[in-house]
């Protein structure tokens, strides 16, 4: 045990300061700020290095936190970030976007008491974000090239992710994707108040330092076969997330003010990136939004909103704080900026006026029911439906795949909601029905968080190399 086990008892629990309220919903640059050296270091000693480390478990890719942890209190930051690398090949972009409260610092010793958790995520992209400006790169120098090409359908987390482990072990990779970007949701659907964008620009310098070559703006199907694909590589990979809105047929979805989250969150980012001023369409100054949905794209609905000049931004759930899907600290966040939450509220329809256009949602009370699975289950409560009143209506009810035609015209079996059935019948790990297929992400786990499509690239490029190399 280290010889600083007990620092928690000296030393609160501090996450970086964030950027005053009044000043970042004036714009969308990112809100945390960073530690320093010494505050880094003071933080990282409070682990108290538990001997069965609960955070390393709950990690989706399983980082060797205590361990790295410990070379922060050393000062071995070039180190710390090598180890990071072994298990997360995205560890500035996970500790930016991934819900610790959630995950590794929900199961953290030290979260079970008094104490607070070890700040585990701010540590982890202080530490990738000080050793890149710092100038550390993957040490590649023992990788000897195989010969052997393998092909990335999507550069999103799970395509990046792939690429970097396929370079590791001498594969080829090229990344194809219709983004003149890479990044995927990264870059196009996580706004940049939570994700700046040059962060995803600094992993593409170190990825194509690794050799990864990408083709953007090429679009699989339109500008190439995915059959010239297979006849060019070994094997092909991918990764094309979820993209098809959940669409909740609420009647009145139709009129004018209604946006689905995911369109309206990428049209925006894109006219952030051409630095575009903001569209009619977009214009919410003075507007009473209503954003129906409690995951994550919904708290960044809710945030974009207020930047986009709302006089008020109301989140609609239909079940209790407790059982929101979305992250604790975004819900924070977005309270802090002025979003207001109705809990236990289920939309019935949106109610329009006569030229069509939103005037209100009508919602009803909810009662929730145990449902045996361990979650509660929303009932309509009887009599209790009202109106809210809205200009402007966001509709954030998860995402479903969207398969490519040409997936199962070459032999891939998809389930019934559209996801890539992979790793079944004495397959390899995310290997699809077709043997030099693979697949990972949210097209083969719906929607889900960025760290485990981070996990798939990882395991599906180790599955690749396999077969490829024995």
């Amino acid at each position: 045990m280290s010889d600083k086990a007990f620092q928690f008892l000296n030393v609160e629990r501090q996450t970086p300061r964030t950027v005053p309220v009044a000043i970042r919903v004036l714009g969308y640059g990112e809100i945390a700020g960073d530690f320093g050296t010494t505050q880094a270091g003071t933080q990282a000693e409070r682990c108290i290095d538990c001997g069965n480390p609960y955070c390393e478990h709950a990690c989706p890719v399983h980082n060797y936190i205590p361990n790295w942890l410990k070379l922060v209190q050393d000062g071995r930051i070039m180190e710390a970030a090598t180890l990071m690398h072994e298990t997360n090949p995205l560890p500035e972009i996970c500790g930016r976007v991934c819900p610790q409260d959630r995950l590794c610092e929900g199961a953290c010793t030290l979260e079970q008491t008094a104490f607070g958790s070890v700040t585990i995520g701010s540590i982890e992209r202080w530490v990738t974000d000080e050793a890149l400006r710092q100038g550390w790169r993957p040490d590649l120098s023992a990788v000897r090239e195989t010969g052997k090409r393998v092909a990335i359908v999507g550069a999103g987390p799970a395509g990046l992710a792939c690429a970097d482990r396929l370079r590791r072990a001498g594969i080829a990779a090229d990344v194809y994707d219709r983004q003149e970007e890479i990044g995927g949701l990264l870059t196009f659907g996580i706004p940049p108040f939570k994700l700046d964008k040059g962060v995803v620009r600094t992993r593409r310098d170190v990825l194509e330092g690794m050799g990864v070559r990408f083709l953007l703006g090429h679009e699989v199907g339109r500008d190439v076969e995915f059959g010239q694909l297979l006849d060019d590589y070994d094997a092909v990979f991918v990764g094309t997330g979820a993209y098809t809105y959940v669409d909740a047929q609420l009647p009145g979805r139709e009129l004018h003010g209604v946006h689905d989250a995911l369109p309206f969150l990428i049209a925006n980012t894109e006219r952030l990136l051409r630095d575009e001023q903001v569209p009619h369409a977009f214009d919410f100054r003075g507007k009473r939004v209503v954003v129906l949905g409690g995951g994550d794209t919904g708290m960044d609905c809710n945030r974009t909103a207020i930047r986009l000049g709302a006089s008020s931004v109301t989140c609609v759930y239909r079940r209790d704080e407790a059982n929101m899907p979305g992250s604790a600290r975004e819900v924070k966040y977005s309270r802090e900026e002025g979003v207001e939450f109705l809990f236990q509220r289920q939309p019935l329809d949106i109610l329009g006026d006569a030229d069509g256009r939103v005037r209100a949602v009508r919602v009803v009370e909810t009662a929730l029911v145990d449902s045996g699975d361990g979650r509660a289950r929303p009932q309509n409560v009887e009599g209790s439906e009202y109106e809210i009143e809205a200009d402007v209506v966001i509709q954030s009810f998860g995402f479903l795949p969207s398969p490519p035609d040409w997936l199962r015209s070459h032999g891939v079996t998809l389930e019934h909601s559209g996801k890539v059935a992979t790793g079944v019948d004495g397959m390899l790990s995310h290997q699809t029905s077709h043997p030099r297929i693979f697949a990972g992400g949210d097209n083969v786990r719906g929607a889900d968080l960025v760290v485990r499509a981070v996990y798939d690239g990882r395991e599906a490029a180790g599955s690749i190399a396999r077969m490829l190399l024995g």
